[in-house]
């Protein structure tokens, strides 16, 4: 039996017995079965733990397939009975329209893993082989089933925020959930700087994606103001003009940070919409994503701030473990550590740095050692990565010297708070409790070097 075919119909009567569908450890479950591999097997190869499959994953797994087929699945007659059910049900019609619909969907379950390795740049696709699913994954998942729910993804640029987004609302969408997807950068300066601006194209933008008309002038009202306009706008429009719980994710909000007019204003509505989702069933239709880089540093009041509400999801750096798999799953022979403790010893376990690096040693590029030499030099692979962080601090030169007075301290340095959100933000520092340090070897040799050249010479 095709697995896709199979994996679709489980989905499709788990969400017509009012159930969620597979997420991605009971899919790697059920592959696994199918391939005829032990949960330690499979477990090893996602980068889990046996017992986490073993005692939490299959047990609730099998009991939510046994309330669909109507008999008691176990591991050992899983496949079996599954493909006996499935068989019973189907019926010709039903058979091709699935295998229609296959052939148009896009949902994370209907592509098979891509297993060509590319060179890693941005978000990691959503069929790739060579991302490994942190365990914060399912989490978001399971929240996002939550009316009214607010979800707030943290973490330094390119510890993998968005390639988390992306799997978090391919989820959303296999429930049958409207997704919308705000990317903050993408957005003009003079709309950020604008609150009426910025709140009109919001409307907009989602009106657009949710395929909707946009009428802003049925609805706006100068006179009541642009935010009680546009909840207005939310409420009697866009939730009411959709039948399914609606994601709204907004991507690098910290952007909006650097304009606080509007930022102040801003921030307060997203918690004014997360508060009323409690008391209207209107609002429990939206679940906020909301994905920014640093702490907040607009002044608001405790309880106008969406970011002690909800769910917080701190993205960590890779483990050694993980550093491993990784390897592994782009065909190095690296079986005692010694080589993924060399390279996390340059830079530490920074999701992007520790990619890059094993896709070049993966092309026989160069040599481990090879790549630890030159890593912080203009030949090195991380050149531009490194000049990018360069040209930034350029235009901030009291960032770049706060930078380099954490550099030079022998133990971790109190910062002024925006100073520490901004350097953190970029990944170039990590905050223990108040207190900063450098994120890796690899910002410290070029930093040190770079920064104390552009104070000798201007």
């Amino acid at each position: 039996m095709n697995l896709d075919y199979l994996f679709e119909t489980i989905d499709r009567q788990l969400i017509e017995s009012q159930n969620r569908p597979l997420n991605s450890t009971e899919t790697i479950i059920l592959q696994g079965i199918w391939q005829y591999r032990t949960y330690n097997q499979m477990a090893i190869e996602a980068g889990y733990s046996p017992g986490y499959f073993t005692n939490i994953v299959a047990p609730e797994l099998y009991q939510r397939l046994s309330a669909v087929v109507g008999q008691r699945l176990t591991k050992k007659n899983c496949r079996q009975l599954l493909e006996s059910h499935i068989d019973k049900k189907a019926i010709p019609e039903t058979k091709a329209i699935e295998q229609n619909q296959r052939k148009t969907s896009f949902s994370i379950t209907d592509r098979k893993p891509d297993t060509l390795p590319r060179y890693p740049s941005g978000s990691v696709p959503l069929n790739s082989y060579f991302y490994l699913k942190p365990t914060l994954l399912e989490i978001v998942d399971r929240e996002l089933e939550k009316p009214g729910a607010l979800i707030r993804i943290k973490a330094p640029r390119e510890m993998g925020k968005t390639s988390l987004l992306l799997r978090s609302l391919d989820y959303a969408s296999r429930l049958g959930y409207q997704t919308v997807s705000l990317n903050l950068e993408q957005v003009e300066s003079k709309i950020l700087s604008d609150l009426n601006l910025f709140l009109r194209w919001l409307c907009t933008d989602i009106s657009y994606q949710l395929k909707l008309e946009p009428k802003l002038e049925e609805y706006w009202n100068e006179d009541l103001g642009s935010t009680i306009s546009c909840t207005f706008y939310f409420e009697n429009y866009l939730l009411k003009s959709i039948d399914t719980p609606l994601v709204l994710a907004s991507d690098e909000v910290n952007q909006i940070f650097e304009h606080p007019q509007v930022a102040k204003d801003f921030l307060p509505l997203l918690r004014s919409w997360y508060e009323e989702a409690k008391r209207n069933v209107v609002w429990e239709k939206l679940r906020l994503l909301v994905v920014h880089s640093t702490e907040v540093y607009v002044p608001l009041k405790l309880n106008q701030s969406p970011f002690n509400v909800g769910i917080p999801i701190q993205l960590d750096s890779f483990s050694l473990e993980e550093v491993q798999q990784l390897a592994r799953r782009y065909g190095l022979k690296w079986q005692d550590g010694r080589e993924a403790s060399q390279l996390m010893a340059m830079v530490g376990g920074h999701p992007a740095l520790i990619h890059l690096a094993i896709y070049h040693l993966s092309q026989s590029e160069i040599t481990l050692l090879q790549l630890l030499e030159t890593a912080s030099t203009a030949t090195g692979i991380y050149a531009h990565h490194l000049q990018r962080h360069w040209a930034a601090l350029e235009q901030q030169p009291e960032l770049a010297q706060t930078l380099d007075k954490v550099l030079s301290a022998d133990e971790p340095l109190l910062l002024d708070p925006i100073q520490a959100h901004k350097l953190s933000s970029m990944g170039l520092i990590k905050l223990l409790n108040d207190r900063a340090i450098a994120s890796c070897e690899l910002y410290r040799q070029y930093f040190s070097k770079n920064v104390q050249q552009y104070f000798t010479y201007t």
